[in-house]
């Protein structure tokens, strides 16, 4: 049984950091700063040997992640881990994205060096298994979706840009083959990962990610792609590409892509909301690919299904991020802006929407941890990620709008950024792809 160091790492920082002796003698904002700064550190030795003894050998098998043990007890609590984890992505959504959002949504386009910032996270180790140079030995999904709500917390935008690479890196791991995860997944938890981006959306009304019109058709050894798709992250930066096709005789499959093929031709295309996240369209004019371009290498090897279902699970995890964020923002601005002699909180109307507020948004976080909780037990979670997905989509724009309402006139402004979460939120009901857990 292998020893993962990392756990017990975090733990003896995270007692350091806390201690109460630190806190009478005035230190604990230092010890908060060396815990973030060794958890990162030693994350990236660690992975560092890992990729060291990856590259030395390959996977004889798939390399995949176990599903955890059910708890006898309905218990949604945070481990220590969890928690060293959302203090980092929380430390930083508040210090790196909310800083850099509005100048991002302006510009459609991540800040200088947001990639190396994003990459010392470390996100892809919770993807990316300990035979391949990861720090990951159990399914991960509640993990990155505490981080997905807390890095939404800072920018949904740029949060998206950030996890777009992981979504391909949690499909090679839980669906791709040996040979799939050696030459491609091992490279994830490098310090520089590939840019990657999944494209499953697909350019009319009412779109059902169950019927595709991108089609895959077999071609001797290997397949014809044509198609287009639409709304993909990263669209005109990544290096590769997880595209949802239909294949003739076995129904929708997932491919790997290299966009630099001929026949594929990228366009950026800015949008109403996730600005930051560069979305943008692919289009595939008879692309030849290789056998081994299809996920698994066997048809039978992927769940179709649960790939929506887990896709739905983080963009849950996204809205429940950017609505706290409305939230946390709405209350001090009520407090402070005074009507008629008296902050407007006191009114009725406005005390009930802030609550309204606080009652759906707790309702949307519920449904999405308990749809990850399962998905990391393996259990079935097309219903509870459905459930998820709708609640969140529907209250998520409400309180999107009710934080313009709550601003009156500032909120319908650029010098607030409620605006933009309202843009932002208004995704969660359309976006399909682009993040997996």
């Amino acid at each position: 049984m292998s020893f993962n160091p990392i756990g017990p790492m975090l733990s003896a920082l995270n007692r350091l950091a806390g201690s109460e002796h630190l806190q009478r003698l005035g230190l604990y904002r230092p010890a908060q700063k060396i815990a973030y700064h060794a958890s990162r550190e030693g994350f990236r030795a660690v992975t560092t040997v890992g990729r060291q003894l990856a590259s030395v050998q390959r996977l004889v098998s798939p390399a995949r992640l176990q599903n955890g043990k059910p708890n006898e007890l309905f218990d949604l609590s945070v481990s220590e881990e969890q928690q060293m984890f959302r203090d980092m992505a929380q430390r930083f959504a508040r210090e790196v994205l909310r800083p850099t959002a509005h100048a991002s949504d302006h510009a459609c386009d991540t800040p200088e060096g947001f990639a190396a910032q994003i990459g010392e996270l470390g996100l892809a180790q919770f993807a990316v298994p300990e035979a391949l140079g990861g720090a990951a030995t159990e399914s991960s999904a509640v993990a990155q979706v505490l981080i997905a709500e807390d890095l939404a917390h800072g920018d949904m935008g740029l949060c998206v840009a950030g996890l777009a690479p992981i979504a391909v890196a949690n499909a090679l791991a839980r669906y791709g083959s040996a040979d799939q995860q050696t030459a491609y997944l091992a490279a994830f938890a490098g310090e520089h990962p590939p840019v990657a981006a999944f494209a499953l959306a697909e350019r009319r009304p009412a779109f059902d990610p169950r019927e595709l019109r991108t089609r895959a058709r077999q071609n001797g050894e290997g397949f014809v792609l044509s198609g287009e798709k639409t709304l993909v992250p990263l669209a005109d930066r990544a290096e590769l590409l997880l595209v949802a096709a239909d294949l003739a005789g076995h129904g929708a499959q997932l491919f790997l892509v290299d966009a630099h093929l001929p026949g594929v031709t990228v366009r950026h295309e800015p949008s109403m909301g996730l600005r930051a996240a560069r979305l943008g369209s692919v289009r595939f004019d008879d692309v030849v690919l290789p056998q081994r371009a299809l996920l698994g290498e066997d048809p039978s090897a992927l769940d179709y299904g649960e790939v929506i279902s887990r896709s739905a699970i983080a963009w849950s995890a996204l809205a429940v991020g950017c609505a706290q964020a409305v939230l946390d923002y709405a209350i001090p601005y009520c407090n402070d802006r005074k009507a008629f002699g008296e902050p407007i909180s006191h009114r009725q109307a406005v005390a009930f929407m802030i609550a309204d507020i606080a009652v759906e948004l707790d309702g949307m976080r519920l449904l999405t941890w308990r749809a990850a909780s399962r998905a990391d037990l393996g259990l079935p979670i097309k219903r509870e990620a459905h459930l998820a997905r709708v609640l969140c989509a529907e209250k998520g724009m409400q309180i999107g709008t009710d934080g313009v309402q709550l601003l009156g006139g500032h909120g319908f402004t650029k010098e607030h950024p409620v605006e933009r979460w309202y843009r932002d939120l208004r995704a969660i009901a359309i976006m399909e792809g682009g993040l997996l857990v």
